[in-house]
Order: structure tokens, then C-alpha cells, then sequence
């Protein structure tokens, strides 16, 4: 029966949200920069940019902050935030089966109750 597949399916991503480790949001860059050193190798053409430098940018009360990692700090993000996004990926697909589920649920109520 399909909402009895659609009901073993928001299950199992039920459970699967119990397995993600910490979570984040936001987007993790790598990146090259020169500096403001005059006659430093950054300037030369072609360049030789300084880094890699790791940023972390995310949006905290409607305003985008960006914080500079070390790698190993870069490392450990970049886990949470595929974490969050599997929370992100998974929270769809449960939105999505929840409606299928709520919309039969609704059709078999009666469309017209009684009034007191």
C-alpha cells in the first residue's frame, strides 16, 4: 500500500537524522591572496599568491559573516557543514512525503462536520 511505504520511508529519514554529526551552514572557501608588501613575490607577474587561506562565511541575522580558519579548523567544518546539508537533504525529502501522508489523512475526513 503506498502510505504504508511512504510511512516506513519518513521513518527510516527519521532515523538517519539521528546519525549526522554536528551540523553547520554556510560555505567554506580556499583561498590566494596577495598582500600589501611592495616588490613582494605576490605582485610578480605571473603572481605567486600567499596562502591557502580558509574562510567560512555565513549569514547571522541578515548579515554575512566570515570568519579566517586554519586548515585543520577548515577540515573539521567542511564535515559539518555535508552534515547540514544531508539535514537539509533529508528535511526535504520528509516535507515532501509528510504532504502525500497529511493529504490522504485530510481526504478521509469528512468534508462537511457538524456544527454545534
Amino acid at each position: 500500500m503506498p502510505g504504508d511505504q511512504d510511512q516506513q520511508r519518513y521513518n527510516e529519514l527519521k532515523r538517519s537524522i539521528g546519525k549526522l554529526g554536528l551540523i553547520r551552514h554556510g560555505s567554506l572557501v580556499r583561498r590566494f591572496m596577495p598582500c600589501g608588501t611592495p616588490g613582494c613575490h605576490c605582485h610578480d607577474d605571473p603572481p605567486q599568491l600567499h596562502g591557502p587561506y580558509y574562510q567560512w562565511t555565513r549569514k547571522l541575522h541578515g548579515k554575512t559573516v566570515t570568519v579566517r580558519l586554519n586548515e585543520q579548523q577548515a577540515k573539521v567544518l567542511a564535515e559539518w557543514i555535508e552534515n547540514g546539508r544531508q539535514l537539509d537533504e533529508i528535511l526535504g525529502q520528509m516535507e515532501a512525503i509528510a504532504l502525500r501522508i497529511t493529504d490522504r489523512v485530510l481526504k478521509q475526513l469528512p468534508k462537511h462536520a457538524a456544527k454545534r
